[in-house]
């Protein structure tokens, strides 16, 4: 399926040694420009005690949108800011007040701001074409809406490649009636990516060669350990298996630290955020995954993580040692810290790369930075769900794939079910009707592909998928830390509506990876109908992935009700991560009329197609 490249190019292959050991300079990001506005967190040197992002609270707000030259690896590079910071400043608001937020575009292009996980009328979501129309350079846009919520949020934009370019903040907001959880002192802890490439150039290369920024490819001291832990037979069994799919078992990410430098809060690596505690306290991290690209998996070796919060919502509390989380996802975390110092420690998914800040009881103390952990390969299971055995669990199609060593017999054609372009508007053509089936009260588990998944848009179809929740996810599992699973989150008070579903809604996620083509039921944004939905309707959702990477889904303007397999309420999310193999439900009330945004909040991914119109009218 890729086209294999047994030795990158030298200057390509110094680049990703240089950002993997290196991490960024100690000062990453320092401005080469003067700002009007505040020192930016980008401006912090190394040591310097959090929090060095610029706070606005109140209700009302002015931001300038611009461009800013930064400086994270030892190259001079354009980023586009709010008022001259990266990230952009935390704006704190107060659960009940109805905010006003004035922003002006200084760029020479449009740009918008979408307020992540924020239940708001449609028009001030921040989509454009969906929502509004963006803004226009020179003109000032004015957000206003009442703050219905409480909790951890981010804000960004919706415009182009801008978010990858730097145009992301935290929005932390009060309860109305005071915060339950009672601690001394908090920190925000916003991760994101930067690329010194051009977002377009990055994706071209992707669109020439799915695998560029893959240097993590099976080698022969990985054929020779298979051999010595599984015999000769079944290390070559396992090398033909790949190759005949034309698959890469090392195809984590789409983009590693060949490109990528991980930030926190702004900050490389080496420039060390630091976040202040006194020995005793009670710390809250809101951690927010503001990144465009990468999936963290996060710990502070010798501290306990209490997780109290997903998505801004209050969970029945958990302790663990380590969580991953997606683009779009935030999680609060309780830590009682009484050492010194503390590595806080993100690593990327496949494993190239790290983002870390340390807690400390004063600047310029440090703690050890963690080793990445060993790459860990896609099993079966991740490729085959329920069929293909072990920890991750689904009998996959590779018909549209043309490989004879597949068993093509376990294809599952249900494209009777959809209408000719596999979507109407009300999206029944694959949707479980009203009425029609007692087993309504609890998740179908039997896949229901649309026709236009057998097209060039798909090159995998998943027809048993795993619905197990307790999975950590490849490479976190049997780790020896105890790591968050969906399986352990309970929103505390129950769902917000008791009502059960009326009605099925089934969305498979797809791809082509030879071609970077993502899609949702095989059609790309564009060629896809809006998904329709009854206002005031309750209606279950089943997203099936068909495959190899996990996608975090966020569905605008509504909550996610997170289902157990056995139709039991989880947790209430705004973006859902969905593994490879991997079929998920959740309940949603239609509570929210006008035109909303459901997509990848992976940026390439929903660029490359992965995106879907919602109508609640």
């Amino acid at each position: 399926m890729h086209k294999k490249v047994p030795f990158a190019p030298q200057a390509t292959r110094q680049l990703f040694e240089r950002r993997r050991f290196v991490q960024g300079l100690a000062a990453g990001g320092v401005m080469l420009g003067l700002s009007p506005f505040a020192l930016p967190a980008h401006a912090a040197r190394p040591g310097e005690a959090g929090p060095s992002v610029p706070e606005l609270s109140g209700t009302e707000f002015n931001l300038e949108v611009s461009e800013l030259p930064v400086n994270f690896t030892g190259n001079a590079r354009m980023a586009v800011a709010v008022n001259g910071s990266i990230p952009a400043p935390t704006l704190r608001w107060r659960e009940g007040d109805e905010v006003t937020i004035r922003v002006t575009n200084k760029l020479r292009e449009d740009t918008s701001i979408h307020w992540h996980g924020i239940i708001l009328p449609f028009q001030m979501d921040g989509v454009p074409g969906i929502s509004f129309a963006g803004i226009p350079p020179g003109t000032t846009f004015t957000y206003r809406f009442k703050v219905e919520q409480a909790g951890t949020y981010w804000y960004h934009s919706h415009s182009g490649m801008q978010e990858q370019m730097g145009m992301y903040g935290a929005i932390v907001i009060e309860p109305r009636e005071g915060n339950g959880t009672r601690v001394q002192r908090e920190h925000v802890v916003l991760l994101s990516d930067w690329s010194d490439e051009d977002p377009m150039r990055v994706f071209a290369k992707l669109k020439a060669q799915s695998d560029y920024y893959n240097f993590n490819q099976p080698t022969a001291v990985d054929f020779f350990r298979d051999v010595q832990a599984e015999g000769m037979k079944a290390a070559l069994d396992k090398r033909r298996m790949w190759n005949q799919m034309r698959m890469s078992p090392t195809d984590l990410g789409d983009l590693s630290s060949a490109t990528l430098t991980y930030l926190m809060n702004g900050t490389t690596p080496a420039g060390n955020w630091t976040g202040l505690f006194r020995p005793g306290e009670k710390v809250r991290l809101r951690f927010i995954n503001g990144s465009a690209n990468t999936f963290y998996d996060v710990r502070i070796p010798g501290l306990k993580l209490r997780m109290v919060q997903a998505d801004g919502v209050d969970q029945e509390p958990v302790t663990v040692d380590e969580f991953r989380f997606g683009p779009g996802e935030t999680y609060d975390a309780i830590v009682e810290p009484k050492d010194d110092a503390y590595t806080v420690f993100a690593q990327s998914m496949e494993r190239t790369g790290y983002a870390r800040g340390t807690l400390a009881v004063r600047p310029g103390l440090t703690s050890d930075v963690p080793a990445l952990d060993r790459r860990e390969w896609l099993t079966m299971a991740d490729m085959m769900g329920a069929m293909g055995g072990g920890t991750a669990g689904g009998g996959m199609d590779h018909g549209a794939m043309n490989h004879g060593a597949m068993n093509h017999g376990a294809m599952n054609h249900h494209g009777a079910m959809a209408n000719a372009d596999g979507m109407n508007s009300a999206h029944a053509g694959h949707a479980m009707p009203a009425g029609a089936s007692a087993s309504l009260a609890r998740p179908s588990t039997v896949a229901r592909h649309a026709r236009t998944e057998y097209g060039p848009s798909t090159d995998m179809r998943v027809d048993m998928a795993r619905t197990n929740l307790d999975d950590p996810g490849i490479g976190l599992r049997n780790n020896g830390r105890r790591v968050l699973t969906l399986a352990d989150q309970h929103t505390v008070g129950g769902p917000m509506d008791v009502r059960g579903a009326e009605r099925e809604i089934e969305l498979h996620l797809t791809g082509n990876m030879e071609r970077y083509t993502w899609s949702l039921d095989g059609l790309e944004f564009g060629k896809s109908t809006p998904v329709t939905l009854r206002y005031g309707e309750r209606v279950r959702v089943i997203l099936h992935n068909d495959t190899m990477m996990t996608h975090p889904m966020h569905l605008h303007g509504m909550w996610s009700e997170l289902e157990a397999p056995d139709g039991s309420f989880l947790a209430r999310r705004h973006t859902l991560p969905v593994q490879p193999a991997q079929r998920i439900s959740f309940l949603v009330t239609a509570d929210a009329l006008g035109r909303w945004a459901w997509h990848c909040h992976l940026m390439l991914h929903m660029d490359s197609g992965m995106f879907r119109e919602v109508v609640v009218a």
